[in-house]
């Protein structure tokens, strides 16, 4: 595993934070044409990813890639995890990597 540059756990508040920078994500994408996704956060914001193939429409994506703005990620990355995943428990996942205990997430 390579700990040199590890993607830093975000979801759409925090993503401003790390322009430039390696991200982790899940999104639900709402569009998908196979270049260019429209995808709502956790965090209900909007979000574009690039590079994220064709994923049937209302999935739960994991994006691993770099945040390009305050509302983008170019995908480097990414796991489907299907129709059901637990968006709170992620922020609270999201809030932990990126306070008190960011030590512990690489």
């Amino acid at each position: 595993m390579d700990t040199s540059n590890p993607a830093v756990f975000v979801n759409g508040e925090l993503l401003p934070k790390f322009i430039g920078k390696k991200v982790r994500t899940v999104v639900q994408v709402n569009k998908c044409d196979g270049v260019v996704s429209a995808a709502k956060s956790t965090d209900d914001q909007e979000l574009t990813v690039n590079g994220l193939p064709q994923v049937p429409l209302m999935n739960f994506v994991e994006v691993i890639g770099i945040a390009e703005t305050n509302h983008s990620i170019n995908a480097e990355i990414w796991t489907d995890f299907g129709t059901t995943f637990d968006t709170n428990s992620y922020n609270q996942l999201c809030q932990l990597a990126n306070g008190e205990f960011r030590n512990l997430f690489l």
